[in-house]
């Protein structure tokens, strides 16, 4: 009588033991050579100047975030698509489509909600042009 768990535990055991392993191993065999370059900001060879941390525009996270939204749609439509007709076949139109125009229609909403927001807008309106849109 084994438990199934034992193989679970045993498979974590060994994902966690083999990394470890890895470098531990590459530890002990690299060759160590200090240098003042390597402990540098920029190993390019560029000299650093300024801080390292440096502001981006919130812009680039929010195409980002909006992009990976739109084509998680596209990836979980395609097989709705695919099997489309035979579920009309199955269960009928009303229940094969409309789960799918509720998905559409959230994220029709999101994207409005986004547009409105100017998230997709690349550059922020000034305070001139806001006043000027919202009159």
């Amino acid at each position: 009588m084994s438990n199934p768990w034992i193989a679970v535990g045993a498979l974590g055991v060994v994902s966690v033991l083999i990394p470890l392993g890895m470098i531990a191993a590459s530890s002990l065999i690299r060759p160590r050579v200090p240098e003042q370059g390597k402990t540098a900001v920029y190993e390019s060879g560029e000299v650093p100047t300024g801080n390292t941390r440096i502001r981006f525009n919130i812009q680039y996270y929010m195409v980002a975030l909006l992009f990976v939204i739109f084509d998680i749609e596209t990836v979980l439509i395609f097989p709705w698509t695919v099997i489309y007709r035979d579920a009309v076949s199955q269960v009928g139109l009303t229940k094969a489509l409309v789960p799918m125009l509720i998905f559409i229609g959230v994220l029709v909403v999101g994207l409005v909600w986004a547009w409105r927001n100017g998230a997709v807008r690349w550059v922020k309106p000034t305070a001139t042009e806001r006043r000027q849109t919202d009159t």
